[in-house]
């Protein structure tokens, strides 16, 4: 004690020392600003806790919120506001429904056993939940508590087959129909392969001659360099050297710049004869690849130029079919987009199928048709007709060979009444066209 300090001053201090508890964490004086949040808890811990504290308080920040919390609240705040609280006790959003969904969820009872009532009529608060359904009965409602007699049903597979035996009428009529439909088919076939192998007799197997045999035979078995060029075509500029020439030896299979040197020729052959054969456009065999694989798989735009008017001097919608050479890694297949009938077609030698051919070409010619004759065309209502009666390789290296001959007769008109036999004789027939540059 400061011995200039009166006794009397001296004893005050004593007393306000004692008085003034310190914290169990205090190791030296106490700041302003420390003083003043003593003074803040002193005033939180006296004031009353709600009835349901029991438990020690501890000096945690969640404890101080959740006592300042209820300091705010009502007297009657946990008749109905419980759920909301907890939601955002947790970190959650208030709910639009002020917790009552929460609220039905954790008493488990279903929405039509909960009415809500004001103060008006019970005098308890501003919202109670009363659980007593509204306006019922005790009887009403122990009825409904009563769990249903069981009543023996119907097997399901009763009801399936009665349901099943309605339509056995109709079922039957189809299959008359279907049957008939079969054999005016079967008709139509034969009638056509007897016409088809009439003319096939007469031109689509006329024998060569001797001295076109030996040509041939001479450009197989010709020695000097491979890259020697046997044909050029100059309107598309394809020429056919001596090694690729080979691929039409049988046993081989066929090339890119043979197969588009042919279909060119067929296409000079229809200019020549238009009346005996259809209008048709070839596609040679890069365009389906181009269109199907591009960047962004399909794309017309890389295909755009191919047929234009100044090119062709007509224009795709004009034409009564369309072939589209499909290479498939190492198989060759044919797709054929008849204009004349709406009908996609897709000729496989091996007998398999892609339906994703059809719908790319049938998104192909939609645009092509819009963006030249400007015109619209709805190809969903066109049918992709599933060809089943193809003559098919019994080898594998003739599938070249086979389209060719696809393209030959559908651009013809004619049925497909050639077979694994024919091949050889095909193999020269084509090389001999190749090398006059000339198609029969």
């Amino acid at each position: 004690m400061n011995p200039a300090t009166p006794p009397q001053f001296a004893e005050h201090r004593k007393r306000r020392r004692v008085a003034s508890p310190l914290p169990h964490h205090f190791h030296g004086p106490q700041s302003h600003s420390h003083v003043r949040q003593e003074s803040r808890k002193r005033r939180l811990y006296s004031s009353p806790l709600p009835r349901h504290f029991h438990s020690p308080q501890s000096h945690s920040r969640l404890s101080q919120r959740v006592r300042r919390f209820f300091q705010r609240l009502p007297d009657n705040f946990f008749a109905f506001d419980m759920g909301n609280w907890i939601s955002g006790l947790f970190g959650g959003r208030r709910p639009k429904d002020d917790g009552l969904e929460l609220y039905k969820g954790m008493c488990d009872a279903p929405s039509r056993d909960l009415t809500v009532v004001t103060d008006e009529e019970t005098g308890m608060g501003p919202l109670l939940v009363d659980r007593r359904p509204k306006d019922w009965s005790r009887k009403a409602a122990l009825d409904a508590a009563k769990p249903q007699q069981w009543q023996k049903s119907e097997p399901h597979y009763k009801k399936a087959l009665e349901h099943a035996r309605r339509n056995d009428n109709r079922f039957e009529e189809r299959r008359i129909k279907i049957r008939i439909e079969e054999e005016r088919l079967a008709e139509i076939r034969k009638s056509n392969r007897g016409k088809a192998a009439k003319e096939d007799l007469s031109e689509l197997y006329k024998r060569l001659t001797v001295e076109e045999e030996n040509e041939v035979r001479e450009c197989f078995n010709a020695r000097g360099p491979s890259s020697k060029v046997l044909v050029l075509h100059e309107s598309s500029n394809i020429e056919v050297s001596k090694e690729k020439f080979q691929c039409l030896r049988p046993g081989c299979w066929l090339n890119d710049e043979v197969i588009n040197l042919y279909l060119e020729l067929l296409k000079e052959r229809e200019k020549r004869e238009p009346k005996r054969f259809l209008k048709c456009h070839f596609f040679n065999t890069f365009f389906y690849k181009k269109l199907a694989c591009g960047k962004n798989g399909y794309d017309y735009k890389s295909v755009k130029r191919w047929t234009t008017r100044k090119k062709l001097g007509y224009e795709l919608i004009e034409c009564d079919k369309i072939f589209v050479p499909v290479h498939k890694d190492v198989h060759w297949c044919l797709a054929i987009i008849n204009m004349k009938e709406n009908t996609f077609q897709y000729l496989d030698s091996l007998g398999g199928m892609d339906h994703n051919v059809p719908r790319i070409l049938a998104r192909y010619i939609a645009e092509e048709v819009k963006d030249k004759s400007n015109r619209i065309i709805d190809t969903s209502l066109w049918r992709e007709e599933i060809v089943d009666d193809i003559p098919l390789q019994q080898n594998g290296w003739d599938c070249g060979m086979f389209m060719l001959k696809y393209i030959d007769f559908h651009s013809r008109g004619l049925e497909l009444s050639f077979s694994q036999e024919n091949m050889k004789y095909f193999r020269m027939r084509t090389a001999k066209e190749i090398l006059k540059l000339r198609a029969d």
